[in-house]
C-alpha cells in the first residue's frame, strides 16, 4: 500500500525548529516559527488564561461531548471580539474549529460543496497553509499581487488591478491584519476599495484573522473587515485564539459565515456541521472554555486586553530597537521598513542563500523566503541580530 508514496518534503517552517534545537551554539536565535516570546525567550501563559484555567478546573463537572459546533458561548463571544457592534449578527453563523487552520479547511470544503471548483484568490505571498488547504478542499487557486519587494510595502495599484479580475462567484482571501509573512498591511482605504470591487464584481471576501490585537489594537485591527462585513452580502471569516490568547497548543478557532439573510447563514452552518462530523466531529473544548470564561468576566477581560496591549507595544519596541541597532552600528536606514510593518512578521527581502547564511554563520533561523518572527526576539539579542543582518545584506 505504501510503497509508491514519495519521500516526504520537510515543512519549511516546522523543520527550522528541529534544526534550531539541534544547533549546539549558545548564541543561536529562533526567528522561524510564529510564536510570541517574552524577554526571557519564553512563550508564557497569559495571566488571564491562568486565572480562567483555575476557574474552569474548579467549576467544570464533566468532560462529556459539547457538540458539533463546539461551545456556543465561545462562538458568540469570539464573534463579538472580531465584529464589535457591526450590525450583521442576524445573518451570521459561527462554529468553533480546531484552530484557524481547521476553520480554513471547513470553509474550503463548504465552498467546494456550494460551488465545486471555486476559484480562491490569495495574496502573493500568503500564509504557507493557505494554498495547500484550499487545494486539498478541491478549489482552484490564483494569486493577486500584493507585496512590492523593492519598497517592502503593499503594492496597492497592482493589488487592485488584479482583484478587479476576480469575478462573480470567486473568493478573495484577505489577511485581517498583521499580514503573514510580510507584515505589510492594507490601509482602511484599501479595505473600502476592495469592498467596492466585491459589490461591483460579485466576488466573496474571505478574511483570515489570526493576529487581532497584535497590530494597532483589538478594535483598530478590525476596522477594515468590519467595514467590509457591513457592506457586502456574503463573507467568510476564520479567527484564531493562538496568538492573542496564547493558546497555541489548544487549537482554538472559529469559522464564520455571513449570508444574505439568516436562512442562508443557518443553511451554511448546517452544512459546516455535516462537514465537521465527517472530519474531526467535535473541536477540542478546553481552550474555548478558557476564552469564554475571560470574555464573560469584566475583570478577566480587562486583564487580558491589558496583557495583549503590552505584547503589542513590545512588538513595536522590538521593531524600533532593531532599526536603531542597525543605525547605531552601521549607519544604515536600509531596514527602516521594519518599523512600518505590523504584528509578528517581517520579510527582509533576503534571498534563500542569504537566509541560509544567517543560519550557517550566525545561528539565526528564519524562513528561506526571508520571513523573520520579530516576536521571537529578545531585547538582549538586538545588537547581535542587527550585526548579522548588516553583514549578510552586503552583496
Amino acid at each position: 500500500m505504501f510503497s509508491q508514496l514519495p519521500e516526504p518534503a520537510l515543512d519549511p517552517i516546522l523543520s527550522l525548529s528541529v534544526a534550531y534545537r539541534n544547533d549546539p551554539r549558545t548564541d543561536k536565535v529562533d526567528l522561524g516559527i510564529g510564536v510570541y516570546r517574552n524577554s526571557d525567550g519564553q512563550t508564557p501563559i497569559m495571566k488571564a488564561i491562568a486565572e480562567a484555567q483555575r476557574i474552569v478546573t474548579a467549576q467544570q463537572q464533566t468532560k462529556a461531548y459539547v457538540g458539533l459546533a463546539g461551545c456556543e458561548e465561545f462562538n458568540q463571544s469570539i464573534a463579538k471580539v472580531v465584529f464589535g457592534e457591526t450590525p450583521i449578527y442576524d445573518r451570521m453563523s459561527v462554529i468553533q474549529t480546531p484552530g484557524a487552520s481547521g476553520g480554513l479547511r471547513m470553509l474550503g470544503d463548504l465552498m467546494n460543496v456550494a460551488a465545486p471548483g471555486t476559484t480562491v484568490w490569495l495574496s502573493n505571498p500568503s500564509y504557507v497553509n493557505h494554498k495547500p488547504v484550499m487545494e486539498a478542499a478541491g478549489l482552484t487557486v490564483k494569486f493577486y499581487r500584493y507585496f512590492n519587494t523593492a519598497t517592502k510595502q503593499v503594492d496597492r495599484d497592482a493589488m487592485l488591478t488584479d482583484l478587479s479580475q476576480a469575478g462573480q462567484g470567486d473568493v478573495v482571501l484577505l489577511h485581517g491584519c498583521c499580514h503573514n509573512p510580510t507584515g505589510a498591511d492594507i490601509a482602511l482605504d484599501d479595505w473600502k476599495a476592495i469592498t467596492e470591487l466585491s459589490v461591483k464584481n460579485g466576488f466573496v471576501p474571505f478574511v483570515d484573522v489570526a493576529y487581532q490585537g497584535f497590530g494597532d489594537g483589538l478594535d483598530q485591527d478590525a476596522l477594515g473587515l468590519r467595514h467590509m462585513a457591513e457592506n457586502v452580502e456574503e463573507m467568510l471569516l476564520t479567527t484564531s485564539c493562538s496568538k492573542n490568547f496564547g493558546l497555541y497548543r489548544e487549537r482554538t478557532g472559529a469559522a464564520i459565515v455571513i449570508g444574505k439573510n439568516s436562512a442562508e447563514a443557518n443553511n451554511a452552518k448546517g452544512k459546516l456541521l455535516t462537514l465537521a462530523r465527517a472530519t474531526y466531529t467535535m473541536p477540542p473544548d478546553h481552550g474555548a472554555a478558557l476564552v469564554k470564561t475571560i470574555l464573560a468576566d469584566e475583570y478577566l477581560m480587562n486583564m487580558w486586553s491589558t496583557e495583549l496591549s503590552e505584547m503589542q507595544q513590545r512588538l513595536v519596541s522590538l521593531r524600533d530597537g532593531l532599526c536603531k541597532a542597525l543605525k547605531n552600528s552601521h549607519s544604515t536606514d536600509e531596514f527602516d521598513f521594519i518599523m512600518s510593518h505590523k504584528g509578528m512578521f517581517t520579510v527582509l527581502g533576503f534571498t534563500a542563500e542569504q537566509m541560509q547564511r544567517l543560519r550557517n554563520d550566525f545561528g539565526i533561523y528564519g524562513v528561506d523566503d526571508g520571513r523573520i518572527n520579530i516576536a521571537g526576539l529578545s531585547e538582549s539579542q538586538l545588537p547581535y541580530v542587527a550585526e548579522a543582518l548588516a553583514v549578510v545584506s552586503q552583496k
